[in-house]
């Protein structure tokens, strides 16, 4: 069941050797880099551990694995089934964002990749595609408002105005990944350009060069306490910030549908990182288990430590096959038919993350809630998933209604 193709395969065993030679043995060097910036007083800049690596990913041919449809820039390109498996040897890096950067497949500039590939003209791929793609820089998606509940995307109130030949944008962002990286240079925007249209076609998507007068970052925001430099997650203001016409994503009402397009690839995406982050907790759990003593014996030989690693086992698996199963569905019948299975990974896999990590920290006692362990901060990122791209109420409800619908189908007709 749901076995690799020879390609995908082979791209596996690469990715796994290139991570456990070149990636995991750099996440000190990414902490202490940080670290070193911040006391410098410019976090906020590109990390040379990071950049060094790149060239190396090129050169090994994994470059670009998050790209989901083939086409002339993406030959390559691999299908959701083929690419999860590697999204989540990705994963198991710490902090969250790094190893996929590695890899040109890190949140956003991935989803925004994916956007501009299957819905901009040309001439903006040739703009902001290609140099996303060869990573000579990065980007940067806003939907979130500060203001509205956003996990209604139909509330947003970031206004996007036509005149003449060009949009005027005013309204407020927040908790936009990549805003933070100077590197970033475009935004693609989501905001109401007719109020007054049918509510899913009241929104637009639109282009905003990050250097766009108007534009401006007003604070950079942290979760648990971690910012996440150098992309970090911000709070945008848009002032009267003007944009050629021709910045507009397929038409004036079509945000939505973009937006449906662009979100299903992402979470897949990130579930599969959770479970990679979930998968090394447990190793970790494991080996502070066995090494240490309490009450005359290892941890490992208790029964709740037995229980809880068999049930971290459990749930991983199970998570797993779940969102295989949705990537495969997707790969088969389309995003729009395997929207169940996506809302059901998405609260499933950050779910299990959560608790796995958790168990992995309980083990280690007060040093689990320290920086000595990557825990900490694989629990924060964790914890957010279970907001990003929707939260787990928004997802239950959505299958929910599935069931009502699929039970009303049972119902023998009345008359």
């Amino acid at each position: 069941m749901f076995q690799p193709s020879p390609q995908a395969a082979d791209l596996q065993r690469r990715l796994q050797a290139f991570f456990d030679e070149h990636v995991l043995p750099a996440e000190h060097a990414v902490e202490e880099e940080i670290e070193a910036n911040r006391r410098a007083g410019n976090v906020w800049q590109p990390l040379r551990v990071v950049e060094k690596l790149k060239p190396k990913a090129k050169e090994a041919g994994l470059w670009n694995l998050c790209m989901p449809h083939k086409s002339e820039r993406f030959p390559n390109a691999l299908s959701n089934l083929e690419y999860a498996p590697l999204c989540e040897i990705m994963g198991r890096a710490s902090p969250w964002w790094w190893g996929s950067e590695i890899f040109n497949c890190n949140p956003p500039d991935s989803g925004n990749m994916e956007t501009l590939e299957l819905y901009a003209t040309e001439a903006q791929k040739r703009q902001w595609l290609d140099p996303l793609a060869a990573g000579d820089m990065r980007s940067a998606f806003a939907m979130t408002e500060p203001d509205v509940a956003s996990s209604d995307a139909t509330n947003v109130q970031t206004r996007i105005e036509r005149d003449g030949d060009h949009y005027v944008i005013n309204g407020r962002k927040t908790w936009i990944s990549g805003a933070g990286d100077p590197r970033t240079k475009i935004v693609i925007l989501m905001g109401k350009t007719d109020p007054s249209a049918a509510r899913h076609k009241q929104q637009s998507m639109i282009l905003v060069p990050a250097d766009a007068p108007g534009l401006k970052v007003v604070r950079p925001l942290t979760a648990f306490g971690y910012d996440d430099p150098p992309a970090g997650h911000c709070d945008l203001e848009l002032v009267n910030v003007r944009v050629p016409a021709e910045n507009i994503l397929l038409g004036e009402g079509r945000g939505f549908e973009i937006a449906q397009g662009r979100l299903g690839p992402g979470r897949i995406h990130h579930c599969m990182r959770a479970i990679g982050a979930a998968e090394r907790a447990l190793e970790i759990m494991i080996d502070r288990a066995h090494k240490r003593v309490a009450f005359g014996r290892p941890l490992a030989d208790q029964g709740v430590w037995r229980e809880r690693i068999a049930q971290s086992r459990i749930m991983i698996n199970q998570a797993r096959l779940l969102v295989l199963d949705a990537a495969h569905k997707m790969d088969t019948v389309g995003n729009k038919q395997a929207a169940g299975e996506i809302s059901m990974i998405k609260v499933a896999a950050p779910n299990v993350a959560v608790q796995v990590i958790d168990w992995a920290i309980q083990v280690h006692g007060g040093t689990g809630l320290t920086d000595k362990t990557p825990l900490a901060q694989m629990y924060a990122m964790a914890r957010a998933l279970r907001f990003v791209d929707g939260p787990d109420e928004v997802h239950r409800n959505s299958i929910a209604k599935l069931e009502y619908a699929r039970y009303a189908e049972r119902q023998p007709a009345k008359g």
